[in-house]
């Protein structure tokens, strides 16, 4: 496998991982621009821009961007997140041209059809209320908006239903030549694929695009707070979290690391004491989200009326305690579930160019695979003790809970666990 990287005169940056011994190859294009770079008024467009695009250029309708891309036995998507938008394909080797024709097409060309548009928005209308009908979602939207409340990064990537049916085209329009511009924007792909032609390629689809210009997204400031929602579904589903570390932390691996030993699998804490040993829930996992400039650490889990009450105190005790007595043999099963999860990670080209754009977007380069495993190695227990210490010490949490959450102890107590 060969990483190359080059930068275009517009900003643009391309990225390949060439594996030729494969017959088909995935690329994308990823944006430096998601649902945290909106305003207020914006709120939901970077979704709706990612349905939008899909639905007619001046070259081709909907269903022809849909039949181009299968009539080569291809696939095509996009995915909005919080901090970055990306739209992939899948195609043959020979078919690599195409996928990024169709690509630079929908990227630049939309016509952001006035019918397509109110259809779209019928569908994300629906799509939020399924979201609010499945607790399972909404309970990490609500704790999402306890932990950064009245920001952009605390807001859905969904939008709200008045939000999302009060753009126009001209709106979405807007945000498009203000956020999509060369600088904010990574071409990437692995599989069999030649890096100086998809170069090639991308300069000659991509040479009008404005170099940069895309304003900062609002610094995240972490709160904490709760929201509680009492509701009559069947089981209360619970997240607890607290300020986590950003991706160009000292603690970002620690973090990473200590979530897996509390919540990452069958053998990890939570799973052992709260499902095995006392059967309070049926799934509790953990999980830390690093963000550019912050992150937050969690544990969230679903169980009936009865056991509310019962299992955040226990859920509490088990954060405490990895902050004494983390051991160096479950640090080094963790240590090695990640390296097998990065190497199984090259073995599929769609997660590859994936990863490489999202390296490229947050640090700014491709990370070698054996700089991540070098950095992983030189993590121990008393370090991810260290790290659990500093999260866990003095910190205000984030609660969030849907259903019979009555018996959720009071907020300050759980606050006062903390200090």
């Amino acid at each position: 496998m060969t990483v190359r990287t080059t930068t275009l005169d517009n900003g643009m940056t391309v990225i390949t991982d060439s594996m030729p011994h494969l017959e088909s190859a995935a690329m994308g294009v990823w944006v430096k621009s998601g649902s945290r770079s909106e305003t207020e008024q914006q709120h939901g467009v970077s979704h709706l821009l990612e349905h939008m695009a899909f639905k007619g250029t001046t070259r081709r309708s909907a269903r022809e961007i849909a039949e181009t891309i299968e009539s080569v036995g291809g696939d095509i998507n996009a995915a909005t997140s919080i901090e970055h938008t990306g739209y992939f394909a899948r195609v043959l080797k020979d078919d690599v041209a195409l996928a990024a024709d169709i690509l630079s097409d929908i990227l630049q060309n939309s016509v952001f059809d006035e019918n397509e548009l109110a259809r779209e928005q019928r569908v994300i209308c629906q799509e939020i209320g399924a979201t609010h009908d499945n607790p399972d979602d909404h309970v990490f939207d609500l704790f999402q908006e306890a932990a950064f409340p009245d920001q952009p990064i605390g807001r859905t990537i969904l939008g709200t239903e008045g939000s999302v049916r009060g753009f126009s085209a001209d709106t979405i329009r807007a945000y498009m030549d203000q956020h999509y511009v060369g600088d904010q924007m990574v071409i990437s792909a692995a599989g069999n694929v030649n890096h100086d032609e998809l170069v090639d390629l991308a300069h000659d689809r991509f040479h009008q695009l404005k170099r940069s210009g895309a304003p900062v997204p609002e610094k995240a400031n972490y709160v904490g707070g709760e929201f509680r929602e009492v509701s009559d579904h069947e089981q209360a589903h619970i997240v607890l979290g607290l300020e986590g570390r950003p991706y160009n932390s000292d603690g970002f691996y620690a973090a990473q690391i200590l979530s897996s030993i509390l919540g990452g699998g069958m053998s990890s804490r939570l799973f052992q004491e709260v499902r095995e040993r006392r059967g309070l829930c049926y799934s509790v996992y953990a999980f830390h989200w690093a963000f550019a400039d912050s992150g937050v650490f969690g544990v969230a889990a679903a169980t009936g009326a009865e056991d509310v009450e019962e299992l955040l105190p226990v859920m509490l005790e088990e954060l405490q305690k990895s902050t004494r007595d983390i051991t160096d043999a479950e640090v080094s099963r963790v240590r090695a579930q990640i390296r097998a999860g990065l190497l199984m990670s090259l073995e599929s080209p769609s997660s590859r160019a994936g990863q490489l754009a999202r390296q490229q977007i947050l640090w700014g380069r491709p990370i070698p695979l054996q700089e991540t495993v070098d950095r992983i190695n030189r993590i121990d227990a008393e370090r991810v003790r260290h790290v659990a210490g500093q999260m866990f010490s003095g910190a205000k949490p984030a609660i969030a809970g849907i259903g019979p959450v009555k018996g959720i102890p009071d907020y300050s107590r759980v606050a006062d666990s903390f200090k």
